[in-house]
């Protein structure tokens, strides 16, 4: 099992819809990918490590796949659009990691 994990860095003055991305985006992920997305998770940053600091990332998502050959034919062919979409709701660039879940 593989994770693809897709992070939003919280910038002072950036712009995140929440409510969109929860409600519009990942729906829209999911429904492309079909079945080669497993299941995924939205995150909502509240705070960071230390006691009032931020929290490092807006919003992020989890994405996971049996493998990364999974995750790269359900996403590969819907990529464009994917990606037309961010606009709606973000004006930051994401950050991306995919890992092997060993634990979960």
């Amino acid at each position: 099992m593989i994770k693809v994990s897709v992070m939003y860095p919280n910038t002072p003055g950036g712009r995140f819809d929440h409510d969109y991305y929860r409600d519009k985006h990942m729906p829209l992920v999911k429904a492309r990918m079909g079945e080669a997305c497993k299941s995924y998770t939205v995150d909502k940053g509240l705070a960071g490590g230390a006691p009032g600091a931020p929290a490092t990332y807006v919003g992020m998502c989890h994405i996971f796949c049996d493998s990364i050959e999974a995750f790269q034919t359900g996403f590969g062919p819907h990529a464009k659009e994917i990606m037309a979409d961010i606009p709606n709701y973000t004006d930051q660039s994401p950050v991306i990691q995919i890992s092997e879940v060993v634990v979960g």
